[in-house]
């Protein structure tokens, strides 16, 4: 019943939550008798349990997420510099690409694939 956790953040973190969530809610129930289960008192000591137990797993899966938030975030900021790195680059060498060049690489660009949207470099082109 037990499956290994993946070892992706969030599956990971899923994985121990629910682990967790199960082990909590097993040792929280357990001490609960049924055998009063017709009592009002019995029956609210049960509502009060699942209610705690219910929050503890709201407050893990909000960590959880959390967590995978700042990771994202910081893999948005690592592609943001990336792209703007990509963009400054682009600009320089398109000043330094002769109106030949430049000419060269739109009809190259005209010519792809419609398909792919990647450029087709000609024969001789190097990679």
């Amino acid at each position: 019943m037990n499956a290994p956790c993946v070892a992706v953040a969030m599956d990971v973190g899923v994985c121990r939550l629910r682990s967790f969530s199960i082990a909590f809610l097993s040792s929280v129930l357990s001490p609960v008798s049924l055998e009063n289960s017709s009592s009002g008192a019995s029956v609210v000591a049960i509502d009060n349990k699942i209610e705690q137990a219910m929050d503890l797993v709201k407050s893990h899966l909000m960590y959880a997420v959390r967590e995978e938030v700042e990771v994202l975030k910081e893999q948005i900021k690592e592609l943001m510099e990336k792209n703007s790195q990509l963009e400054q680059e682009n600009a320089l060498l398109k000043t330094l690409a002769s109106p030949e060049q430049l000419a060269q690489f739109q009809a190259q660009v005209q010519s792809s694939s419609p398909t792919t949207g990647v450029p087709n470099p000609g024969p001789g082109a190097s990679t």
